[in-house]
């Protein structure tokens, strides 16, 4: 059975998530239960994220003193959905002034930069939220052979499109912010352009693969 844990944010927020090893079936039920929650009366804002979601109630909300109940029973009572799904595949320039870290990331790993993108480029990614900064995406699916540590100084400035690694997730910078990711590329596709419709490009529950095109 998953473990749970429950835990007030403030006097009217608090947050459910799960324990343990990241799982894309237990996303799938965030996803059902994210739904759920937001027709329910009294229910401001639900933010699902990875693994976990968090709920902020209006003042006037019935019970609020019950919520990190509901939750559990919500979340025992929800099953797993599958949100509608795209492929996107994003083009990758590994290595050089692209991936300043893909060197440090193959020493990390004990392998070679050229099994670094292998690796990297031959898996599926799923989105299971956006977060951080507009566009951006956190995606499951990283080989556990390419998990490496953030820096434990974050750069003052990523460049836009930056693809990294960061602990046992990848994921790409979509626009120029500062971070601390092990950046091993870079791709000239658009993640967030507020102009658009939509303005972000990846969407929880699409599948993205990198192609590398070095």
């Amino acid at each position: 059975m998953t473990a749970l844990r429950t835990y007030w944010l403030n006097e009217y927020a608090a947050a459910l998530e799960t324990t343990g090893p990241l799982s894309l079936e237990n996303q799938r039920r965030f996803w059902h239960l994210s739904e759920q929650l937001r027709s329910r009366p009294g229910v401001r804002e639900v933010v699902p994220g990875m693994n976990n979601l968090s709920v902020e109630l209006d003042p006037g909300a019935p019970d609020p003193d019950g919520l990190l109940e509901q939750l559990k029973s919500a979340w025992h009572a929800c099953s797993a959905i599958n949100l509608p799904t795209r492929r996107i595949d994003i083009p990758v320039r590994y290595g050089g002034t692209d991936g300043c870290d893909l060197d440090e990331v193959a020493r990390h790993t004990g392998l070679s930069a050229a099994e670094v993108i292998r690796l990297h480029s031959s898996a599926l990614y799923t989105v299971y939220f956006l977060g951080f900064l507009p566009g951006f995406a956190y995606l499951g699916g990283l080989d556990p052979r390419l998990a490496t540590p953030r820096h434990r100084t974050p750069r003052p400035l990523v460049p836009a499109g930056s693809v990294g690694i960061g602990g046992d997730q990848t994921g790409i910078y979509p626009m120029a912010s500062p971070g601390g990711w092990r950046l091993i590329g870079r791709t000239e596709r658009t993640l967030f352009d507020p102009a658009a419709t939509p303005p972000v490009l990846l969407r929880p529950g699409d599948t993205v693969r990198f192609v590398d095109a070095s």
